[in-house]
């Protein structure tokens, strides 16, 4: 048996494919078959003169999702997916798919999501899982190639990491205790042994929100590093993105392209140095002269955009009655491109006068939230670095700047094109006796983190870590606009199934 990615290899070979019809058009004396196998896609001609009547009949029963497999002789096409073709001899039919729900039509995100366990199987879903397992294999490379050890945290804890509003609580036998929500304080004992480690798992956040960033479970990797600083940490989480883009942009240009993802961010992003601001810098940006006229600018673009979109849309109504088969397959698809598109270009309109406005009144002190990170970075080319935040909204464990008690030696990374915050890290406390009085000020369990402040008694060291947030940097690598295309089966509020 021979996979379709393989197909290059094997021009003018008889070679025998298994999979399943993607697609399929029947014309007198012919059957074209789109024949997926998970590795791609490849067109498959069964003409009536070159196989049995038995397997002409079987041909002409295949419907979409049908699995099968057929024999043929594997030649070059540049016309055809993948430059090849093969011109089936032989046609067994292992099953029948009748009344396959997903079909070229355009149907709704609830009934998409209801069918989750076959959307899977869509062209545009298979780029982004591909591109999902290039992404976990590049920070899996990077870091060995760093030499970090990759270890994992318990998903069970009593210790939140994050405060105590979005933890998911459950019964531990006869204790309280809660799903995990980071992995980066048993990161930090675990880097007091190695130096220099990573851990790479599910997390869970209990937040009753329904934003296109948000999941309830999600896959966070955590590296914690005894003796960095923030300013090395940056440093790394920066080395870190670069590498995975790169890694991409080499394997994945075939997937990038089904997504019609545009290269020109990810280029940048992979060669030159992020943009970094201070929170302060950010503040004032949001506020000025210059973040307003660029939004009534952004406004004006959508309108008009949206008016193009409509245009083409109503000369396409036009034009599929009277469209041949193959044609109508194409409006079809391009007109679900377009409300798509529609759908985000209205919410723009909607949002920009509530961001315009949020931007405005910002007051320094608060934390940034997803309109506030949309507006840093909707216009740039790469990443953006914001550190040392006010420390009144972030974590207990993050050290104060040395210049600046009221600041956090916090960062966070912003991917560009406005889908904001990917990373978020700091330099921890190391002083036993400032993490105590924090963890009394923050009202938490002493007695719950005496293994945690153990780490400040015996050989504290400073240190440092983030999270980058997988979903998210899948998200804005492939170019979706909601988290839940970034994970197989997202978990969403009032989403538990498929």
């Amino acid at each position: 048996m021979t996979s379709i990615d393989q197909l290059s290899s094997c021009i003018n070979q008889t070679v025998t494919l298994k999979g399943w019809v993607y697609r399929l058009r029947q014309s007198k004396g012919l059957v074209f078959i789109e024949l997926r196998d998970g590795s791609g896609i490849c067109q498959s001609v069964i003409a009536e003169s070159d196989v049995s009547t038995q397997d002409w009949s079987e041909a002409q029963s295949l419907k979409q999702e049908s699995s099968v497999e057929l024999t043929g002789l594997c030649v070059a096409d540049e016309r055809s997916e993948g430059g090849v073709e093969l011109q089936v001899k032989e046609v067994n039919v292992l099953q029948v798919a009748e009344g396959y729900p997903i079909t070229p039509k355009e149907h709704g995100t609830e009934f998409l999501m209801d069918h989750r366990h076959l959307w899977l199987r869509s062209k545009r879903q298979w780029a982004i899982m591909r591109i999902r397992h290039s992404i976990i294999y590049a920070i899996h490379s990077y870091f060995h190639k760093e030499g970090f050890i990759h270890m994992d945290a318990p998903i069970f804890t009593g210790n939140p990491a994050e405060g105590t509003t979005t933890l998911f609580e459950t019964e531990y036998f006869d204790e309280k205790a809660y799903l995990t929500q980071s992995g980066q304080l048993y990161g930090e004992a675990m880097a007091m042994a190695h130096g220099k480690i990573y851990t790479f798992g599910p997390t869970f956040r209990a937040e009753k929100s329904k934003t296109r960033r948000h999941l309830t479970e999600f896959w966070m990797i955590e590296p914690e590093m005894a003796f960095y600083d923030l300013e090395l940490t940056m440093s790394l989480a920066e080395g870190l993105i670069q590498s995975v883009i790169s890694d991409v942009l080499e394997t994945r240009k075939e997937e990038l392209s089904i997504l019609g993802r545009s290269l020109d961010t990810l280029q940048a992003t992979a060669t030159q140095p992020f943009h970094r601001m201070s929170y302060s810098e950010a503040v004032d940006s949001l506020k000025s002269s210059a973040m307003s006229e660029q939004l009534d600018s952004m406004m004006d673009a959508r309108h008009d955009e949206k008016a193009q979109l409509r245009s083409e849309d109503d000369q396409l109504k036009q034009e599929v009655g009277s469209a041949k088969k193959w044609r109508k397959v194409q409006i079809e698809q391009r007109r679900k491109e377009i409300l798509e598109r529609l759908a985000q270009v209205d919410e723009d309109i909607r949002n920009i006068p509530v961001w315009k406005d949020s931007a405005a009144n910002f007051q320094w002190g608060n934390d940034f939230g997803g309109s506030d990170e949309t507006l840093l970075t909707m216009n740039q080319d790469r990443p953006t670095i914001v550190h040392r935040y006010p420390a009144a909204v972030k974590a207990f464990y993050m050290k104060r700047d040395p210049q600046d008690d009221t600041l956090a030696l916090a960062l966070d990374v912003l991917a560009p094109e406005g889908y904001g915050e990917i990373v978020g890290g700091s330099q921890r406390e190391e002083s036993y006796d400032v993490l105590i009085e924090r963890i009394h000020s923050h009202d938490l369990d002493e007695k719950s983190f005496q293994w945690y402040l153990d780490l400040r008694r015996f050989g504290s060291v400073p240190h440092s870590g983030f999270g980058l947030g997988l979903e998210r940097t899948v998200s804005w690598i492939c170019g979706l606009s909601h988290l839940r295309e970034a994970i197989p089966f997202p978990r969403l509020m009032g989403r538990l199934t498929p």
